[in-house]
């Protein structure tokens, strides 16, 4: 299977009179629900209902909220690890920090083994 990609031309924020470059930006083929991944997953299965692999798929993503809300780094196995990350403005001291000045908090995903492995062997194409 191959990723398909558009080219996307930008311009280098630390340099406004650089010339402008092409870059590569992955091209999305389309979305799937977590309930479809459900039915996905009990499709592969005789003795789980799509209803039940639902239920635990939510409760997984409440669970995984409430740990990182608590500063944990939340370890799938070899699906890979969840942590909050964070920037902020600089402070001439750190008397001066202030909370003000932390900005855009994120989730990081990092990959486990399997995926790793599936974006080492990864094919692409341009998009038409």
């Amino acid at each position: 299977m191959a990723v398909t990609y558009v080219l996307v031309e930008r311009g280098n924020p630390g340099d406004p009179t650089a010339p402008k470059k092409f870059y590569a930006q992955a091209k999305s083929s389309g979305e799937i629900t977590l309930r479809s991944i459900g039915k996905e997953i009990a499709e592969g299965s005789t003795t789980v209902s799509d209803t039940d692999v639902f239920a635990v798929l939510n409760d997984m993503t409440k669970i995984l909220k409430r740990h990182l809300d608590k500063g944990e780094i939340v370890r799938f196995g070899d699906f890979g690890t969840f942590q909050l990350t964070l920037t902020s403005e600089g402070a001439e001291t750190e008397e001066k920090f202030h909370v003000s000045l932390i900005k855009n908090p994120k989730v990081s995903f990092r990959p486990g083994t399997d995926l790793k492995e599936m974006l080492a062997t990864l094919k692409y194409v341009k998009a038409k």
